[in-house]
């Protein structure tokens, strides 16, 4: 069974665990490969510098819809991020989007530094991982301005009418903990539907942990746990679920 976690923290500094420990809890529990998400520079930073020291471990670099207003206008910050995407096992360019259900960052911020990531994702051939809550609407338009983009919706919870818009776009969806412990019959349905050529798996530690470990730090490892829980939901094995994830993760990140 091949396991993969594309999209995790576990190098950041608000991470509550020893990350050393929690990668090799992973690679013990049948998870082969991991790839660290970046939400800023600096903590881009950490996960480049994570993925380098740890085999089976690629990093993202990206400026989460949080964060937007620190970098619009500071060309200094952005063009050191942007030397980044020639760090070694740097495979995508997110996690970056729209957020309009916590709107840390005005919605115009949010937009020129989501096109500013998405150009030079193009620039530099490199899928996109991106967050996008409340916020198709502006989502969708931005997308389609630039054709052939490829890319996964972290953490997709939103409409089946959105998820059919992703996969005619041929984008990955990203399922995590939220499969196992959430009471939203259209969400339900929505991941019994997914085209298992179209799905991803993704912890998103330390956040989201799945059932049966709620009030636990989330950790790669639940990867399986994941995996077997969709499996029951759709009626397929937790092999086929694994296996076709791990095929999906390795052909949009190239690891």
């Amino acid at each position: 069974m091949n396991l993969v976690d594309t999209h995790c923290h576990i190098h950041s500094n608000d991470y509550q665990l020893d990350a050393n420990e929690v990668y090799l809890s992973a690679r013990d529990a049948g998870v082969d490969r991991l790839i660290c998400v970046g939400t800023d520079l600096e903590d881009s930073k950490l996960a480049v510098d994570f993925a380098a020291k740890h085999e089976n471990v690629w990093s993202t670099i990206g400026i989460h819809p949080h964060e937007a207003d620190k970098f619009v206008g500071h060309q200094e910050l952005l063009s050191e991020f942007s030397q980044l995407t020639s760090a070694k096992k740097v495979v995508a360019i997110g996690e970056c989007g729209l957020d309009y259900f916590y709107n840390h960052s005005s919605e115009k911020s949010q937009k020129e530094i989501l096109k500013y990531q998405i150009e030079l994702a193009i620039e530099n051939n490199l899928p996109l991982s991106f967050h996008v809550r409340e916020a198709y609407d502006d989502f969708w338009p931005i997308l389609d301005s630039y054709p052939k983009v490829r890319g996964v919706l972290h953490s997709f919870t939103d409409s089946q009418a959105n998820l059919s818009k992703a996969i005619e776009r041929g984008l990955f969806i990203g399922v995590n903990g939220i499969a196992t412990f959430t009471k939203n019959e259209q969400q339900i349905n929505m991941y019994k539907q997914i085209l298992l050529t179209n799905l991803v798996l993704e912890t998103d530690s330390p956040y989201l942990t799945p059932v049966p470990f709620r009030g636990m730090i989330c950790e790669p490892k639940y990867i399986k746990v994941i995996a077997d829980f969709l499996a029951n939901l759709r009626g397929e094995t937790s092999e086929a679920i694994a296996n076709q994830t791990a095929i999906n993760a390795k052909s949009l990140f190239k690891i």
